[in-house]
């Protein structure tokens, strides 16, 4: 089963910097899980290329935060800007209709992470117009906008600020990564959707990073999404192919309309998936797999694709100057 792919996470730019964080690799075709040559097998493809930073780089010994940011982003630009027949940054849900139309993939810039940019809310704007469209507060650690899951702690007063200001330009606030406590600080602040653009069930497989059913509901509510991650940590122990459904099954028990459910696989910023997953050629297996198990075509195509395309467009409503 092909259809049209959008996926809300990868790590891909990080990925072609190798580890000294200088530019190494391909998107045109390398050894990861993503590259153009075996996306373009997809029906059609949109998929949101994450700069991702935290304090833990430069703690550790590499460069700052800002750098990579700034690495990451310059790679992402040179690479789609190399393969411009098959590729192009789109800032607009039409830019993305309009791609798939033509036969063209579609590339998203999202933050991962606040660090590279200092964690200024006022920072938001500036990378708004270069084309970012979905921002986190954080990584895997506590930060001057709000704790993580692994650290936990809420929002600070500055948090709920980033969260105000990303919304009124139309930036989808992602809670992937986000302690549970920020979660829910997030949703008494929120006035748009909310998105989770790497995490499962918590229901399914007992992990910090994925949503609870309460918090799933809660994300349904504010018209939101949540992507499916297709890392082994958060899926399941030796998970396969049925793994994945048992996820997106529960979710739909939750919310039998299914149109709150959507991608978002971690490629290139995991090790371990699901048995028969090795990279972004494989969706149409999972795409089979569900409808094997009792989900509808149609179901399924607003899990692949409409529901990303559908929370896009409420979030420029949302968006006030």
């Amino acid at each position: 089963m092909n259809i049209p792919v959008f996926d809300f996470h990868c790590d891909t730019a990080l990925a072609l910097l190798g580890d000294d964080m200088n530019s190494a690799g391909s998107l045109q075709k390398n050894n990861g899980h993503i590259d153009l040559e075996r996306a373009s097998t997809l029906a059609g493809y949109a998929q949101c290329f994450a700069c991702f930073t935290t304090s833990l780089m430069e703690e550790h010994g590499h460069i700052s935060p800002v750098v990579a940011f700034e690495r990451e982003l310059a790679t992402i630009q040179r690479e789609i800007d190399a393969n411009k027949k098959l590729i192009s940054i789109a800032y607009t849900v039409d830019d993305i209709k309009a791609n798939l139309e033509k036969g063209k993939m579609s590339a998203i810039l999202t933050l991962e992470g606040t660090a590279g940019i200092n964690y200024d809310p006022e920072l938001l704007e500036d990378i708004s117009l270069i084309g970012f469209r979905v921002a986190s507060l954080g990584w895997n650690e506590k930060n001057p906008l709000t704790g993580s899951h692994k650290t936990g702690g809420g929002l600070t007063d500055r948090g709920r600020e980033f969260v105000k200001e990303a919304q009124r330009l139309g930036i989808l606030v992602d809670v992937s990564h986000i302690s549970d406590e920020g979660f829910w600080d997030i949703m008494d602040v929120t006035n748009a959707p909310i998105i989770a653009t790497h995490s499962n069930s918590r229901a399914v497989w007992d992990n910090s990073r994925n949503l609870t059913d309460d918090m799933f509901k809660a994300i349904v509510k504010t018209g939101g999404v949540a992507g499916f991650n297709q890392c082994d940590e958060f899926t399941g122990e030796k998970p396969t192919l049925d793994t994945v459904c048992d996820h997106i099954l529960h979710f739909l028990d939750l919310d039998p309309t299914g149109k709150h459910i959507a991608l978002g696989g971690d490629l290139d910023g995991i090790t371990h998936m699901s048995e028969g997953f090795t990279g972004v050629q494989d969706y149409p297996k999972m795409a089979q797999r569900l409808l094997e198990r009792g989900v509808s075509e149609g179901m399924i195509r607003d899990i692949f694709w409409n529901n990303a395309i559908g929370v896009m467009e409420r979030a420029v409503c949302n968006h006030k100057i």
